[in-house]
């Protein structure tokens, strides 16, 4: 790594000269990405379901196949095919059939209501809509197709995807889950859907063509779609496998995140296409079948969210389950704490390391590295062709002086284009330089000589206090300290005379009966002055985003509820 005595000054670079990511990651479409990887593995299994593996020719085949139909239904390149799925073997093939196609993929939370996924329908213009049989996501899929623009359903049969015997389990005895395929003409069955003759060739530009319309969490304001190109995700794929130091070796990846998330879209989906590997393809996540996956496939990797690492510490099959070909686990989506971490990897004896990555930055940024020295509290160094810097926090024209924390900035491959259908969002989402532009993150970091980048804060999340600017995550980490708190979020509360006081909200481990009062007592004794909270509040629960991350923007807003 070129670092420029990056604890002095506040920029950082993987290499020396500006912009080297397409000589490094030269373009490539997602089409000829997942066609390289059929023609060089084509009888390897790429996903394993439940017990029945697909193979990538297979889902290439299916993929195709899809495309054909898209196409014999007017599809055209850089219309928008929607995708309302879990973790299913069709989201593979609808997502890179719908990019064969020449479409752009957008990706769907199945948590979404009716409302919600109605407004990101409308907001997409998506024509067509993918989804499954299941009770929690027809009907909602049926209600929109009713209500908004939206021209089609798809709908795949969770059954038919199943071995043999579980699908046939699953039409007799579990038929409350499932919801019958209405027999209406603007609603085709998966298996009607994939056309006879080969898809009709479409001229892909990988650095200007857009691939996939990924909507941000909307945790400063209304979810926003982050237009990624073919080159921004094929290039971020590359750029994480060649971070791994045993790319090539048996790789059974854990499909336990949510693959409409960004994090997975990169990091297990596109990832593992890469590597020639095979993801455990799980539909939600679960600990308890978590766990029996992992021993029955032999995983080698599972990238989760922090919330995920501590659910599968709290289920009692831990201590009966074999971690032994486990190499890595992968966390992101919010901090590590460093308990956490360290009573998983002696529970384990897996490495479990943290990375970063923004929706915009199609999925990663920056990982502690898989082998060597992994510097707990850090997101790690800049993964390959990355370029970050430190910006002035008040004014993103300068870099933060020499030494202090600053706003992280972002340039590379991965970086999106810019906010559909928002220029005015994307104006503000970036920094002009006289070296290009430079992604605006929010998050307050600090860069040492090493080139590892450790987050300070989120600019929006900083608290005022009597003039002070107070940082929650630090709070955050000293509470989480303590043998009783399991979860902890900090909030900034009106306050008469300070103008806002920091105020902790905790979950307690099982077992645990600390009162709120005595944490508070524990902790303002550990912290600076204008740091101490007024009150450390225990809950039973905390609010958490969809891919189950703490979520202090719904926090405040049941704090604020409350009155």
């Amino acid at each position: 790594m070129n670092v420029n005595n990056a604890a002095a000054e506040p920029w950082c670079d993987r290499y020396a000269h500006p912009n080297p990511w397409d000589t490094v990651f030269p373009p490539l479409s997602l089409p000829d990405f997942f066609s390289a990887a059929a023609q060089a593995h084509g009888d390897a299994p790429l996903v394993e379901f439940m017990g029945r593996r697909f193979s990538y020719g297979d889902l290439l085949a299916e993929a195709r196949a899809f495309a054909a139909g898209l196409q014999a239904l007017g599809v055209a390149k850089g219309d928008r095919i929607g995708l309302f799925l879990p973790n299913v073997p069709i989201y593979i093939s609808a997502y890179y059939g719908a990019m064969i196609a020449g479409a752009v993929a957008v990706n769907f939370s199945p948590l979404y209501t009716a409302p919600e996924l109605e407004a990101q329908v409308a907001d997409s213009g998506t024509r067509i809509l993918v989804t499954i049989d299941s009770s929690a996501l027809l009907p909602t899929a049926l209600r929109v197709l009713q209500e908004s623009p939206l021209e089609r359903l798809v709908v795949g049969s969770l059954a038919a995807m199943l071995p043999w015997s579980k699908g046939l389990a699953l039409r007799l005895v579990g038929r409350k889950s499932l919801s019958r395929i209405p027999a209406r003409p603007d609603v085709t069955p998966w298996a009607d859907m994939l056309g006879k003759e080969p898809p009709k060739p479409v001229a892909i530009d990988p650095l200007h063509d857009l691939a996939l319309l990924q909507y941000t969490g909307g945790t400063t304001g209304a979810p926003k779609g982050a237009m990624l190109t073919h080159q921004n995700i094929s290039a971020n794929a590359r750029q994480v496998e060649a971070i791994d130091p045993r790319a090539g070796e048996r790789d059974m990846i854990m499909g336990v995140l949510p693959l409409f998330h960004v994090f997975a879209n990169v990091c297990v989906l596109n990832r593992t296409v890469a590597n020639g590997g095979c993801i455990a393809m799980l539909p939600r996540f679960e600990a308890g079948q978590a766990l029996r996956t992992l021993q029955r496939v032999k995983a080698t990797a599972m990238p989760g969210v922090p919330t995920m690492y501590q659910a599968l510490l709290d289920h009692p099959d831990l201590a009966r389950t074999d971690f032994s070909s486990l190499r890595v686990c992968i966390s992101g989506g919010a901090p590590l704490p460093g308990p956490l971490k360290d009573r998983f990897e002696a529970a384990t004896g897996s490495r479990l390391i943290e990375g970063y990555g923004l929706t915009e930055t199609s999925g990663v940024v920056s990982s502690n590295p898989y082998e060597g020295e992994d510097r707990v509290g850090t997101i790690g160094q800049p993964i390959p062709a990355t370029r970050i810097r430190l910006l002035d926090k008040e004014d993103p024209a300068r870099d933060a002086p020499a030494g202090e924390p600053g706003e992280l900035a972002i340039q590379g491959p991965q970086v999106m284009q810019g906010y559909w259908q928002r220029p005015d969002a994307a104006r503000d989402a970036f920094a002009e330089r006289p070296d290009g532009r430079w992604l605006r993150t929010g998050d307050v970091a600090v860069i040492d000589a090493d080139g590892y980048i450790s987050i300070v804060d989120r600019i929006k999340d900083m608290i005022a206090v009597g003039g002070f600017k107070v940082f929650p995550s630090q709070i955050e980490a000293v509470l989480e300290e303590h043998p009783a708190v399991k979860e902890v979020l900090v909030i900034g509360v009106p306050d008469a005379y300070r103008g806002e006081s920091p105020r902790a909200y905790v979950t307690l481990k099982d077992g645990a009966s600390e009162t709120g009062d005595a944490l508070r007592d524990w902790l303002n004794t550990r912290i600076g002055k204008h740091e101490r909270v007024d009150q450390v509040v225990v809950r039973d629960a905390l609010p958490k985003t969809m891919i189950g991350k703490l979520d202090r923007k719904a926090l405040r807003a049941e704090v604020a509820a409350e009155g």
